[in-house]
């Protein structure tokens, strides 16, 4: 995957290389916050961060290439829902459409993914399920390699992920 964007500090788009604003235009929602230091962007203007600048390719340093593979897998389908935005931070990767929603922890030889959903789903690929907040729902689950990925079912959840969270559609329909 040696055509994909690694500039150091970059907000990445692992299609369209650095992008800011994915999805604004197309939610309707406000225009984002972008921090002055780092140049990440945020729902809430001064939102508390770590201002952070890192790359997938230190992110997946000491991990193994099935790691790095899977957790592109990942990106992949959930771009199959829309455009995503690829924050690689110290401790974390997180996946953003209009907020955070989806992400993932790298270990050596796989890669603790997870995604946000308004519900508790019962899915057998979950190793943790943790209500976070009202209607926020963090459903964790293991990839070691991109063919973790092929359930149908999981796409299904991650693209209600990327709805519900990603877009903040939970958030429309209960205002409207």
């Amino acid at each position: 995957m040696a055509d994909r964007p690694r500039r150091s500090g970059a907000i990445l788009s692992l299609r369209g290389g650095d992008t800011a604003d994915p999805v604004a235009d197309r939610t309707g929602g406000p225009p984002l916050w972008t921090c002055p230091r780092c140049g990440h962007r945020f729902v809430s203007r001064n939102l508390w961060h770590s201002c952070s600048r890192f790359t997938l390719d230190e992110a997946f340093e000491r991990s193994t290439p099935a790691a790095r593979a899977a957790f592109e897998r990942f990106v992949e389908l959930v771009e199959e829902c829309g455009p995503v935005v690829v924050i690689p931070q110290k401790t974390r990767i997180a996946l953003m459409a209009r907020v955070r929603f989806a992400g993932g922890q790298v270990r050596r030889d796989h890669v603790l993914a997870n995604i946000a959903l308004t519900r508790r789903v019962d899915h057998p690929r979950w190793t943790k399920v943790e209500e976070v907040a009202p209607r926020w729902f963090a459903h964790r689950f293991v990839i070691r390699r991109p063919e973790d990925l092929d359930d149908p079912d999981l796409k299904t959840l991650v693209c209600e992920a990327y709805r519900e969270h990603g877009e903040q559609r939970k958030l429309r329909r209960r205002a409207g």
